[in-house]
């Protein structure tokens, strides 16, 4: 598969299975993820892979972290957070460690690791594996952050979902082209363009 055709081709599986990526695969995936552009040469990125039965101790994290932000929720609401990192064999956070830098902003650095993000589940799509992104409150909590060995001053930018898709996903809404404007010179009320 092309570039361009992985890129234009790549969904979000509604389930993922066995088999994840093998290690020969992960590498791969891994080197494509830094290839992300990269101002300043950081490598701001961090992969955290949680698979096998960390994958239960990770639910527990999340549950936890759950649990202390709604000190009031309903064991259903627990059970199910516990068992968010089933849904697929292999997880990868992607975390932004996010430094002072006088030539490259905080966002920039963030952008970065969302590039790799990126990078990283188009390069799962091509390589005949599915992969999907979360984030939601967890990926804000401090504690779910101290856990996966981050400071609060990182910067979860995503859970990546990676295994065998089950299934068709949907194909994404084609209303994409109408968000492209070609620019001819500033708005005439100074109202941005939407």
């Amino acid at each position: 598969m092309d570039a361009l055709e992985a890129l234009s081709t790549r969904t979000s599986p509604a389930a993922l299975t066995d088999p994840a990526p093998d290690a020969a695969t992960m590498e791969r995936l891994f080197a494509a993820a830094m290839r992300a552009p990269d101002h300043g040469r950081l490598r701001p990125w961090r992969f955290i892979i949680i698979d096998g039965e960390a994958r239960q101790a990770f639910g527990a994290v999340l549950a936890d972290a759950l649990r202390a932000r709604e000190p009031g929720a309903p064991d259903a609401v627990l059970a199910k957070e516990r068992a968010k990192p089933l849904r697929a064999p292999r997880i990868v956070v992607v975390a932004a460690v996010l430094r002072d830098h006088p030539g490259v902003p905080q966002v920039e650095q963030l952008l970065a690791a969302g590039a790799a993000a990126e990078n990283l589940l188009v390069a799962a799509h091509a390589s005949g594996f599915g992969g999907f992104w979360r984030t939601g409150a967890p990926a804000y909590d401090d504690s779910v952050k101290r856990a996966l060995g981050l400071a609060p001053t990182d910067a979860i930018v995503g859970f990546l979902y990676l295994g065998t898709p089950t299934g068709v996903a949907p194909p994404p809404a084609a209303d994409g082209v109408a968000r492209i404007v070609h620019w001819t010179g500033p708005a005439p009320t100074g109202e941005p363009r939407r």
